[in-house]
């Protein structure tokens, strides 16, 4: 098989409250809108975010979503890590927004300093230096 698979072009996410989803992400996170529809056929928000250069991060809000299994983990996604140059700075300006971060850690294995915090939807959000 010779695929070539050179990036990410999106993640998608299912909230359960658009508005407050489109605050954190917009607002809070700074992810610049691309696209905002409402879906009437399936009665849902959809929402595009740029991450970067290449990668969309994507929200979905249709009514009444099942949670997400988390504690104990099931399979699937775990998280989405997001990096940083300066975790110090970044954790200053999510809490001045009021979300709250994990004590910064250094990863065993890469030697980076890192630590999670938690989308409305209690989804694991990851800092990464």
């Amino acid at each position: 098989m010779d695929m070539e698979l050179s990036v990410i072009h999106h993640i998608a996410i299912i909230v359960s409250d658009y508005a407050v989803s489109r605050d954190f992400y917009v607002n809070k996170l700074g992810f610049p809108v691309i696209r905002e529809n409402y879906r009437p056929e399936k009665k849902d928000w959809k929402l595009d975010l740029q991450l970067n250069a290449t990668t969309e991060l994507e929200l979905f809000a249709p009514e009444g979503p099942p949670k997400r299994p988390s504690y104990p983990e099931a399979c699937g996604l775990r998280h989405l890590a997001f990096r940083t140059e300066d975790i110090e700075k970044a954790v200053a300006e999510l809490e001045k927004a009021g979300i709250m971060c994990e004590p910064i850690r250094t990863d065993t294995f890469t030697g980076k300093r890192m630590t999670f915090f938690h989308d409305p939807d209690g989804l694991p959000l990851e800092l990464h230096e």
